[in-house]
């Protein structure tokens, strides 16, 4: 249990750089893809805007620092949500926030929904299956457990979220007609 817990400031200073950086990350790939946030797919991050999400997660980052455990789960998650972001974030800038939004839209609209979720599950087991197996190979050992936990929360996001937008494309659709 005492590892739950950064109790010196060498271990804090530690956490707090790795979740300020990882945040900062996940904020940077974020405005590059959708600076007036109408991607954003995360509805708190949306309705908070650029500068209370900011003051927030800098707050939430000297917060969690404090405990190593979900500071390792949010830095793992937060890096790979801005991987995921950077991949895309190139098409968003280049189309523009209401042509890449449009272009998912009409995309969306020619895929047969059992195929995009079946295909987004898929995606979501497969990711969160190598964070579980890499929890359940931790023996309780902190970083790699925490890894995992970050890498199988990741893949629920991706999947809750991705799930989330779809249903909103499909209702614009649906309206739209």
């Amino acid at each position: 249990m005492e590892e739950l817990m950064a109790l010196n400031y060498r271990d804090y200073g530690l956490y707090c750089a790795v979740l300020v950086v990882s945040r900062s990350m996940d904020f940077l790939s974020t405005w590059i893809a959708t600076p007036n946030l109408l991607l954003e797919a995360n509805p708190i991050a949306k309705k908070l805007g650029w500068k209370w999400g900011i003051l927030i997660n800098l707050v939430l980052c000297f917060g969690f620092a404090v405990w190593p455990l979900p500071a390792i789960v949010i830095a793992t998650t937060s890096a790979l949500v801005a991987a995921r972001n950077f991949q895309s974030a190139w098409v968003m800038h280049t189309l523009g926030e209401h042509g890449y939004r449009e272009w998912v839209i009409e995309r969306l609209d020619h895929t047969p929904p059992g195929l995009y979720v079946f295909c987004l599950l898929a995606q979501g087991v497969l990711i969160g299956g190598v964070g579980g197996i890499l929890m359940a190979c931790s023996k309780w050992q902190l970083a790699p457990f925490a890894i995992g936990l970050g890498i199988l929360t990741y893949a629920l996001a991706v999947v809750v979220y991705s799930l989330l937008g779809w249903w909103r494309a499909r209702r614009q659709l649906r309206t739209n007609f």
